[in-house]
């Protein structure tokens, strides 16, 4: 579920924000996954796949 959540608000937000606020959402978000992986709330290969999105973007 947390993956479902995090790719769809990766998704919208990759379309929405301009560059400088698209940085901040990258910086934000990839602390957030590193919690989410410390949690188990993310497999390794999603956390992989996610944080790949957002570096694709930057």
């Amino acid at each position: 579920m947390t993956y479902d959540v995090c790719m769809k608000l990766i998704t919208i937000r990759k379309k929405m924000l301009t560059a400088n606020d698209w940085n901040r959402f990258v910086t934000e978000m990839k602390h957030k996954l590193d919690v989410f992986l410390l949690a188990d709330r993310l497999t390794n290969a999603q956390y992989e796949e996610l944080t790949n999105l957002l570096n694709c973007s930057e």
